[in-house]
């Protein structure tokens, strides 16, 4: 292709004022390799290859996109864009051709126009702008509902609530250490991948469960290859002695300790440390040692089951497996569905019931979707993409009911293939 060039591997960055080299996609396909990472963020040309490990959220979330165009992901997980475009320009490279399309294969050009002016339409709207009355009034009926502090946590996570990223980032280390036990770090490292990637496997922590259950196209894949770890017909019983009990009282318990130590997160395992401190020292004089280790597994356990219906009745029954390369509109609606709005499932869920405008908007403040929802459901009836709402009910029926399909797939390719 004419005009159309590739630096070496290791040149440094396009000089200030000189012609920017121009790419296709063909080239920037080929840098998607551990330790050789390029990504497209509004047409230009970024290599983050030594760069990537230094990133705030991590090197998976950023390398989760590489030879991809990231424009999309990266408006929808910073709050700052000029200040975070200050650290892109030394990572500069060159930029995509005049002839090349903004995005990679056949993706949905108008889609992802649309997609951006309704983004720029919210902007306008306010809608990402957090109520101080809501939030205040949250936190106080978190004091007496102590696991709501979970759905806190998030919203201080995706920085949807204070101006400035330093503020929502020490709230959340106090509501996640101080109030739940757990990483802020940990929280973010796998929960904004979730956001990235969702349902897709070894990019989704959430969905990567394998070999204990079997999700989506996992199904077929452990049933062609005659793999039986588990009887997997059965999951959808198992789900409820493992699955909903378990999750944060064992996986997240190890899987958050393993973290702080492996990362040297030395400042939140004082903040966990905190946690159990306070929890021991406030009710050993009432229930001496066996009766708060039980008072703890119990609470565990009661926020575990709240925890995986809650967050899981809008993703499991959805489509789940490999990479697609979508854009990222089309990739959040396939993984995700919304539940029935009411007063009572708004506050139950934390507003994860309007998970299709979450996932497309992660740093919109939460009393806003309700707001946002009108437009997106116009932008998905413009392009005859599916917008998904359920009963509350039938939405977490249909996890269990997903299992069971999986099961059911896996068994007749372990028995037929």
């Amino acid at each position: 292709m004419g005009g159309v060039g590739e630096p070496g591997p290791r040149e440094g960055p396009a000089q200030p004022g000189a012609p920017l080299p121009t790419f296709c996609w063909e080239q920037i396909r080929a840098h998607d390799q551990p330790g050789d990472k390029w990504l497209v963020i509004e047409r230009r040309v970024y290599d983050i290859s030594r760069w990537a490990q230094r990133h705030p959220g991590g090197s998976r979330l950023i390398g989760h996109h590489g030879a991809e165009d990231a424009t999309d992901a990266f408006r929808a997980f910073h709050q700052d864009l000029n200040f975070v475009r200050k650290f892109l320009q030394p990572l500069l490279i060159g930029e995509l051709a005049p002839e090349e399309p903004s995005q990679d294969g056949p993706l949905n050009a108008q889609l992802v126009e649309d997609f951006r002016a309704l983004h720029q339409a919210a902007e306008d709207m306010k809608l990402f702008d957090a109520s101080p009355t809501f939030f205040a009034f949250l936190l106080g009926h978190i004091l007496a509902m102590e696991a709501q502090s979970w759905c806190l946590q998030h919203d201080l996570g995706h920085a949807s609530i204070f101006k400035k990223s330093w503020w929502n980032h020490v709230a959340q280390k106090f509501v996640m250490g101080q109030l739940k036990g757990f990483s802020a770090h940990w929280w973010n490292f796998r929960h904004f991948q979730h956001h990235a990637k969702p349902n897709i496997f070894h990019k989704d922590p959430d969905v990567t469960v394998a070999p204990v259950f079997l999700l989506g196209e996992s199904s077929v894949e452990y049933g062609k290859k005659k793999r039986r770890y588990l009887p997997y017909n059965q999951q959808h019983l198992y789900f409820f002695l493992i699955g909903p009990p378990l999750l944060t009282l064992v996986n997240f318990e190890v899987e958050n300790l393993a973290y702080m130590l492996v990362c040297m997160q030395w400042a939140d395992l004082l903040w966990a440390a905190s946690f159990y401190a306070r929890f021991f020292l406030s009710y050993l004089p009432f229930y001496g040692v066996p009766g708060v280790l039980l008072f703890f597994v119990a609470v565990r356990v009661l926020e575990s089951h709240w925890f995986v219906w809650i967050t899981q009745m809008n993703h499991i029954p959805k489509e789940i497996g490999h990479e697609k390369h979508r854009d990222w509109v089309s990739s959040q609606l396939a993984a995700t569905c919304n539940v029935e709005p009411s007063l009572f499932t708004n506050w139950f869920s934390g507003h994860l019931n309007f998970q299709i405008e979450h996932h497309l908007f992660p740093r919109m403040p939460r009393h806003n979707y309700s707001r946002v929802a009108p437009l997106v459901k116009s932008l998905c009836a413009k392009h005859g993409l599916s917008y998904e709402v359920k009963p509350f009910l039938t939405a977490l029926v249909d996890i269990v009911r997903s299992l069971k399909k999986s099961g059911d797939i896996w068994l007749d390719a372990y028995l037929h293939q």
